[in-house]
């Protein structure tokens, strides 16, 4: 009787695990919590949430995230309640690195989606891509089966700059509902798409959702990306302001030196900043 009564918590404890895999511990950069990642170890988080068919969204943040979570507790939330909250931009992975070394580098959108879809070659996971203007998920689409030629494509939707109205819902639902993939890519500007993954992870039929803004731009062609070496010296917005500068100068030349401020401020433990869930 003992010896079976072991055997059932030992299957007990299996199940939690199954049900709750192991997330890498965080960092906290202004009440906002970033996963203790590396390209590695975030591909090997994804796989295992797919195995374990953990449903849940994968936040990529850099510093415009974090600084929209500051005007937005409820934002805020969605990203500390992520499944995996990747530091994309260089302020901080360098905060991450301080803390944990090695452990923490940049965890990039356009380079997540080319390592998913790598790691997920020639495996059930279908993909499904959603965002972009008119024709980027279908280009995009194209060009990661062009050159993942084992990648299982699962559909494509352009929604409108607007929340979707209950015909539009209802088409995405049943979309999702014909085709079941795994991966769903979210391509619209932050905070919208993690706002998006947050209110239709439960409505949707698929495990994990992935929002990687531009990285529809860029690997659809549409968008040229900065070079490695600027993307690695942190001067990745000054290029991006470069080219569309119309667009991002209020968010680059206030945001920036308002996050260096806070930063301080934290630093110093002048304000407290938690991590609300």
């Amino acid at each position: 009787m003992g010896q079976g009564l072991t055997e059932v918590r030992r299957h007990q404890r299996e199940s939690r695990v199954k049900e709750y895999p192991e997330k890498p511990s965080i960092f906290n950069v202004l009440g906002v919590a970033v996963s203790r990642l590396n390209l590695e170890t975030a591909r090997e988080k994804v796989l295992q949430a797919l195995s374990d068919g953990e449903k849940g969204y994968v936040c990529v943040t850099g510093v415009h995230g974090i600084s929209e979570a500051q005007k937005d507790p409820a934002f805020r939330k969605i990203l500390n309640r992520a499944y995996l909250n990747t530091p994309d931009g260089m302020p901080l992975v360098w905060l991450g690195k301080k803390q944990f070394g090695p452990d923490v580098s940049r965890v990039y959108g356009p380079d997540l989606m080319l390592e998913i879809c790598s790691a997920t070659e020639h495996t059930p996971y279908g993909h499904f891509f959603y965002g972009g203007g008119p024709g980027v998920a279908e280009t995009l689409s194209l060009k990661l089966k062009e050159r993942f030629p084992g990648l299982k494509t699962a559909g494509v939707f352009t929604p409108p700059f607007r929340p979707l109205n209950a015909k539009e819902e209802k088409d995405l639902v049943e979309l999702l509902r014909k085709s079941r993939p795994a991966i769903f890519w979210v391509g619209l500007s932050t905070p919208k798409q993690e706002q998006f993954m947050a209110g239709y992870l439960d409505k949707l039929e698929t495990t994990l959702m992935f929002g990687v803004g531009a990285a529809f731009d860029f690997h659809a062609g549409r968008v040229r990306q900065a070079p490695r070496w600027i993307q690695r010296s942190g001067f990745e917005w000054l290029y991006r302001l470069c080219l569309e500068p119309g667009r991002l100068w209020k968010r680059y030349l206030k945001n920036n030196p308002l996050f260096l401020f806070r930063l301080l401020l934290q630093s110093t433990g002048l304000i407290k900043y938690p991590v609300e869930r």
